[in-house]
Parts: structure tokens; C-alpha cells; sequence
């Protein structure tokens, strides 16, 4: 616990909540709530905090955070200081200016592609047409890393990361045999386990999307992560997670079986865990080694403990989820939560 208490390994830093997308499970609810994106020198002050506090990388998301002007700069500054910085985006603004700056600033760019097909991601993403924007960011990509490797350098660290919800989940080896083929430089495709945060938590989400026990054996067993890394082609590194290791059960707290992240708010509020509402204060206002105490007490409060300790599920955990969200939400949290709309969602946005 003593290592943990120094500080975080890694820091998540939602820098925006606005979003062209609207994603049926979006932990952070972005695109349907103010975007509370700082101005450019805030988010200096916010990056300073958080080198401050050594972590190994900074995973730049949102919201989509290529929205932000000022992305690459920031960026730029945390990884001059000798920081890790890593980007997740959605793909639908990236442009090939931006991809050439994306791949000099970050040492690794993730693109969230939740369907091997247009009808499948654009169906779960909320939006016509982002199945394709996310196929062209990555065509952008494996161009930059296609043309280093012809003259010599390292190719470009990117690949695909999809959270895996029972819309999708048969299509797993379809990413591998239909997918991967069109980017000879991707380098990895990541398959998750979707978590029940912010939209995901909702009962009626976690009823009909969150997958079931059975359902995360089969996506983690070893014979189906055979097979996907039979079909993928070799050059490409292919993993599943039930992703529970974000749960912070008590017991996993206990033996050790937490990532030490800290997760910040695109204001520089940071939560005290990443998947659920709460935060314990801004990096703007308080000593950043403070906010991290703050947060890790947080996960043995005997209210978490409590709600925690009987998931054996995803609908148990979304329950807890819930539960945790209001005790500990503020009243502007509260209200979002109550105005959360029902699933499924209306008819997909162009």
C-alpha cells in the first residue's frame, strides 16, 4: 500500500466533455453535458500538477479530445517532462495534418471502433457515419507509420480498443479477418469487457448490454483468444479483459489487485475512483500528492466496501455503481443522473 500512496502509476485526464458522438454506454456522458474544457493556461497548470506526481504516462481522453485546440501543446509539455503520453479518440475529426502531429507527440494512439461494421458501431456510437470516420482515422494512421517505416524509423504505436457489449460481442473475430486487414501497420486490438460507468451503469443498459458471466468467460477463455489471434494477422498483438481489475472490490484493494490511476475531470477536479462519481478536489486549487491520499482512502470507505462486496456480476456491479454514484455525487451529479435517458436510445444523429 505504501507504493500506492506515492503516487499514481497512471493518470486518465478527460481534458473535454464535448463529443460529436453519442455512445449508448459512455462512461463519461460526453456530448450530452457541458464540456467545463479549461483555457490553455489552466491546462498547464493542471498538466504541471500532474507531472508532479510521477506517473509513468498521462492517457489523454473525454469526450473526444481532439477537439481541443490546444491538445497537442499540452501534450507536448507533459511529455518534455518526461511523461509518457498516450491519446484515445473516436476518429471522427482526426484530419492527416493531425495524425502527423498525433503520432510525434504520443507514444500511443488508441481509436475506439465498437463494430466491425458501420450498422453495428454506428448503431452503439450514436451517430451515422462514424463507423467510416473511424476507418479513415486509422487509414491516416497506417499511412504516417507506413511511410516511417519505409525510410527507416520505428512505425507509429496505434490500434484499436473496443468495448465489448452483447450488440457486438459476435463479432469479435470479425475485427480480426475484416478489419485488421485494411491497416498493415496497426500494432494491437484490444477487446473490453464494457464496465457499468456513467451511461453504462443505467439498469436498463446493464439489463439488455452488460455481458453476462458466461458471456465474459467465453470472451477471456483461452480457446476463443486462440482463435482471434489465429485469425488476426501475426504482426498484431490481440487481448481481451473483463476489465473487473476497475471495480475496486474491497478484497481486491486488499491483496493489492488495483491499478493505482487517477482519473481527472476535464476542469482538473479528480475523482477518487476512476469509473465512479465523486471527486476529492482540483488540481487547480490543492497539492496533487494530497488529492491522491484523498482518493486512495476512498476505496476502503465502508460505504464502497458495503456496495461492492456482494457484486458477482455485471448487474450486481452496475447496482453498486448506482448506489456509490449517489452517495457520493454532487447535486449537479444527481440531476444528471436523473435526467438520463432511458435505453435504448432515439433513432441514430447524422
Amino acid at each position: 500500500m505504501d507504493d500506492i500512496l506515492s503516487g499514481p502509476t497512471d493518470v486518465i485526464w478527460d481534458v473535454t466533455y464535448a463529443c460529436p458522438l453519442r455512445c449508448a454506454h459512455c462512461y463519461s456522458e460526453s456530448g450530452r453535458r457541458p464540456a467545463r474544457q479549461l483555457s490553455h493556461g489552466e491546462m498547464l497548470r493542471v498538466a504541471d500538477a500532474i507531472v508532479s506526481l510521477r506517473p509513468e504516462a498521462v492517457e489523454f481522453g473525454g469526450g473526444e479530445p481532439l477537439l481541443v485546440r490546444e491538445i497537442f501543446d499540452v501534450a507536448e509539455h507533459i511529455r518534455r517532462a518526461g511523461v509518457q503520453v498516450n491519446l484515445y479518440t473516436g476518429g471522427w475529426t482526426l484530419t492527416a495534418r493531425m495524425a502527423e502531429q498525433a503520432t510525434r507527440v504520443f507514444s500511443r494512439i488508441t481509436v475506439s471502433v465498437d463494430g466491425a461494421d458501420a450498422a453495428v458501431h454506428d448503431r452503439i456510437r450514436g451517430r451515422v457515419g462514424s463507423f467510416d470516420r473511424a476507418m479513415n482515422a486509422l487509414a491516416l494512421l497506417d499511412d504516417v507509420s507506413g511511410r516511417r517505416v519505409a525510410e527507416g524509423a520505428d512505425p507509429v504505436e496505434f490500434g484499436i480498443d473496443c468495448a465489448v457489449v452483447r450488440s457486438n460481442l459476435h463479432q469479435t473475430e470479425e475485427f480480426c479477418t475484416a478489419v485488421l486487414p485494411r491497416f498493415p501497420h496497426v500494432r494491437f486490438l484490444n477487446f473490453g469487457a464494457a464496465v457499468p460507468s456513467g451511461l453504462a451503469s443505467r439498469a436498463d443498459f446493464a439489463e439488455h448490454e452488460l455481458l453476462t458471466n458466461d458471456e465474459i468467460r467465453a470472451l477471456t477463455g483461452a480457446e476463443h483468444l486462440e482463435r482471434l489471434v489465429s485469425a488476426a494477422p501475426p504482426s498484431v498483438r490481440v487481448s481481451a479483459s473483463d476489465n473487473v481489475i476497475l471495480q475496486m472490490r474491497p478484497a481486491f484493494v486488499e491483496q493489492g489487485f488495483v491499478i493505482p490511476l487517477m482519473q481527472v475531470e476535464p476542469d482538473g477536479e479528480v475523482r477518487a475512483m476512476p469509473i465512479y462519481e465523486g471527486t476529492v478536489g482540483s488540481l487547480l486549487t490543492e497539492e496533487p500528492a494530497v488529492l491522491w491520499r484523498r482518493a486512495v482512502a476512498r476505496w476502503s470507505d465502508p460505504f464502497v466496501a458495503e456496495a461492492l462486496s456482494s457484486a458477482r456480476s455485471m448487474g450486481d456491479w452496475a447496482e453498486a455503481t448506482r448506489r456509490i454514484d449517489r452517495h457520493f455525487g454532487s447535486q449537479e451529479v444527481l440531476l444528471r443522473i436523473d435526467r438520463r435517458p432511458a435505453y435504448p436510445a432515439p433513432a441514430l444523429g447524422r
